[in-house]
């Protein structure tokens, strides 16, 4: 597994049984007589509490608001029939909430990225790619909006790759499991080929490839390379 990003996504709810507990103890306690102890009769106290369910290890979409018409998919929101925004980092149930927003909204034609920041699993990061593509959606960073990492990878799934020329993308190596980077590896290592044929899927000609390639490489893992719009026009990335 290859890591585009240092960023590791957290939850919250850990905290909610103990909350709940709590609850039900100060009930019982208003609700129980003080001399319930000593008395013959018996109490039987019923509270209904409602619980919260938290699903830590795949994510579905949050469901709409009554007050909106559209809904949320991991990093995708919904905004129009034919328009998502994405925020956020990919991870490995990535591709199947974007599956299942495709299937509720199948008029999708194109990906606002505003500020995403890459994966966590590239693998689902590629696989999530190869979706945008086969669905035959476009991909557009507007003003001020920032691609980081695996995010640039996404970006170049779009059948139309559009910049605003304020658009920011931040490049940096990939790391393994091992911590070895790119430049680890000698050039003929088949590992390399994985991202040299994912480019030339997306259109990008075995030169341009190679060389853009080499640029991500060109920093460390720890480190980031900003390439604004006109940057990525000269590898001719966008359209």
């Amino acid at each position: 597994m290859k890591w585009c990003n240092q960023s590791v996504p957290t939850g919250n709810s850990r905290n909610a049984g103990g909350f709940f507990a709590s609850v039900f103890l100060l009930v019982a306690f208003l609700v129980l007589p003080a001399n319930a102890a000593h008395s013959a009769s018996s109490y039987v106290v019923t509270e209904t509490v409602e619980t919260l369910e938290y699903d830590i290890f795949e994510p579905a979409p949050l469901q709409a608001s009554s007050s909106s018409a559209f809904a949320q998919y991991g990093p995708f929101h919904v905004v129009a029939p034919d328009l998502v925004v994405m925020t956020g980092t990919v991870d490995s149930y990535t591709p199947a909430v974007f599956r299942q927003m495709l299937d509720q909204y199948p008029g999708i034609r194109r990906i606002e990225m505003r500020d995403c920041d890459g994966s966590v699993d590239e693998e689902a990061n590629l696989e999530l790619a190869r979706m945008i593509r086969r669905a035959g959606i476009s991909t557009h960073v507007p003003a001020n909006g920032s691609v980081r990492s695996g995010a640039v990878e996404l970006f170049l799934a779009g059948v139309r790759r559009t910049a605003h020329p304020d658009a920011e993308f931040i490049v940096h190596s990939w790391m393994d499991e091992d911590g070895r980077e790119a430049n680890d590896y000698p050039a003929s290592d088949p590992v390399h080929a994985e991202y040299l044929d994912y480019y030339q899927e997306m259109g990008v000609s075995a030169p341009t490839a190679r060389a853009f390639y080499a640029l991500t490489n060109s920093v460390p893992f720890s480190e980031q390379l900003r390439l604004s719009r006109n940057d990525m026009a000269r590898f001719q990335l966008v359209h």
